[in-house]
């Protein structure tokens, strides 16, 4: 799997932008290659847990772009189908990110992080500096969802440079090393 201080593999995908077909628009790293990028994959649509996760973020996208950061939620399913879970969830319908389409599995196997019996994405979460290299992952069991708010918290505390102590909050001043 890769991991912090990897450079985050180059990939060409659609992603999904509205609930109409003038919405597949094609994606790759040169796009927003000024931001910090935040990845998060999920295992398919049209699930339980997945949802809960793709509204909380997409209730933050905001506060990420206020960290100049941009959001990008990727899973292993087509952009139609994205298209159609978008149209058919209530809570999806305006997402303010791309869902992009990893159908090939290339980008998510280059990542390592294909479930090895079930063939989808692990609930892979990276933030992505805006010179491309991994500077944090998280990885969830298919069974459990993760957190928005942590992962924009990492970013912050990645942004704010010096050490960040546990439990450090966005605004507090990083540890002083005597």
């Amino acid at each position: 799997m890769l991991t912090v201080g990897d450079k985050f593999p180059s990939y060409d995908l659609t992603g999904v932008t509205s609930n109409d077909m003038d919405g597949f628009k094609p994606f790759n790293n040169e796009i927003n290659a000024d931001k910090w990028k935040v990845y998060f994959f999920w295992p398919k649509d049209f699930t339980f847990i997945c949802p809960t996760e793709i509204e909380a973020f997409g209730a933050l996208t905001a506060e990420f772009a206020g960290a100049k950061a941009v959001v990008y939620g990727v899973s292993t399913d087509s952009d139609f189908v994205h298209l159609a879970w978008r149209k058919s969830h209530p809570g999806l319908n305006n997402l303010p990110f791309p869902m992009l389409s990893d159908i090939t599995r290339e980008l998510s196997w280059e990542l390592g992080i294909l479930h090895r019996d079930e063939g989808v994405c692990l609930r892979a979460t990276y933030i992505v500096d805006p010179e491309g290299m991994i500077r944090h992952v998280s990885v969830n069991d298919l069974s459990v969802g993760r957190s928005p708010e942590e992962t924009l918290r990492i970013l912050k505390g990645l942004q704010n440079g010096g050490l960040m102590p546990c439990n450090w909050r966005p605004g507090q001043k990083p540890l002083e090393v005597a």
